[in-house]
């Protein structure tokens, strides 16, 4: 057994790494994590070092992990600032840190990747690796985010510490079309979303739906823009770039989704205008089974646009794909409004020998038991919940 930790995923053969994929999930697809790296996006520059782990036996990759060196949280969407600080205010390094993610992508998945024969003798494996390589180059701690729900349930079975959140997560009930799913929502709900995508055709809104062979390279500049903008607008960092889309469209063409906004009014208001003018859109992408809704950009406020496009139009595509279920991102407790239930997700954490273990470990377990409170406060939008 030969175990190497990889600097770019590019020294990993892409159909070996694919091999070990299950769902055909978009985000651990080698041609994803590659165009991150690619164009800068994983990189240095915004901190994210590839220390990518690779198992192989006769040259056979027989499991592997996406992981990373970090020098700061960004891009994680799992929140330890409380813990660096602790970690600062007594002068010990909590950066850099060990992370198994996909960056910039809060989206559950799989981390521990393995010949699915070999789960119980090669997932330990992984993790010892990752801890022997923290403790040789002095780093604080091993993140885990996101994993699937059988490798988190393994991974709190072997010790490591477990972080609850709640994200809000729409399923399929076995839909036939957008009305099917309306009569399960109360009346109220029910309402109110029949008023938000009235206020959107009101509006002269048109909303196309493409993929990574019907986009144009028009579209993507025009998203790409979107994309700027929203962080321009909340002083953010964008780290995703144009060069970015363009090759994961390229490479993914039938698990890219972008869905476009165009101002039809533009077109009678300007009797010259060759079409209409491309002013708001979403990026979601497909696996097998599930779709994830991941950015939003528009230059031009339409009311209730964003719903339009990042909540209705996905759930629409989940009916008519037979897809079991939209996960459109973190946080955002007016999706439940929208038809998105409360979701409990899970982050495994290992601290290499921490003075602060106990303090820590009393901290997840009271946080733990707050999301439990809060998930438990909230109120469903289904009638049959009622």
């Amino acid at each position: 057994m030969q175990i190497n930790i990889h600097s770019e995923i590019s020294q990993i053969p892409r159909e070996a790494w694919n091999k070990l994929v299950k769902d055909n999930n978009p985000f651990i697809r080698h041609e994803f994590l590659s165009a991150l790296e690619t164009h800068d996006c994983a990189s240095n520059k915004f901190g994210w070092h590839p220390c990518h782990v690779a198992i192989y036996e006769d040259n056979d990759l027989v499991a592997a992990m996406p992981l990373y060196t970090k020098t700061n949280s960004y891009g994680e969407f799992v929140f330890d600032h409380a813990w660096a600080d602790a970690y600062h205010r007594n002068q010990i390094p909590y950066f850099p840190k060990l992370v198994s993610a996909i960056p910039y992508t809060p989206a559950s998945g799989q981390r521990l990747l393995c010949k699915a024969e070999r789960t119980d003798e090669l997932y330990p494996v992984l993790i010892e690796t990752v801890k022997q390589f923290a403790e040789k180059q002095h780093y604080s701690s091993f993140h885990c985010l996101f994993a699937n729900s059988d490798e988190q349930d393994w991974l709190e079975d072997y010790g490591l510490l477990a972080r609850h959140d709640c994200q809000f997560h729409w399923y399929n009930q076995g839909y036939n079309n957008f009305e099917d799913f309306l009569e399960k929502l109360t009346p109220k709900k029910r309402k109110n979303i029949r008023q938000e995508r009235r206020r959107v055709e009101q509006q002269a809104i048109n909303l196309r739906v493409l993929n990574g062979h019907t986009a144009t390279e028009e579209d993507w500049k025009n998203f790409s823009r979107f994309y700027q903008q929203t962080f321009a607008e909340k002083h953010g960092t964008a780290t995703l770039n144009e060069g970015f889309f363009k090759e994961v469209a390229h490479a993914l063409p039938d698990q890219v989704i972008l869905i476009l906004a165009d101002d039809i009014s533009s077109q009678s208001n300007n009797h010259q205008a060759e079409k209409a003018e491309c002013i708001a859109g979403s990026l979601m992408f497909t696996s097998n089974t599930t779709l994830y809704g991941r950015h939003w950009g528009a230059i031009t406020h339409f009311d209730k646009l964003h719903f339009e496009a990042c909540y209705y139009q996905g759930i629409e595509y989940c009916i008519k794909h037979k897809l079991q279920r939209f996960e459109p991102g973190a946080q955002g407790e007016h999706k439940i409004a929208r038809g998105f239930i409360p979701t409990l997700t899970r982050s495994s954490h290992w601290l290499n020998h921490s003075p602060f273990q106990e303090s820590i470990e009393n901290f997840v377990t009271h946080e733990q038991a707050g999301v439990k409170a809060y998930m438990k406060s909230l109120k469903s939008p289904y009638q049959e919940d009622k």
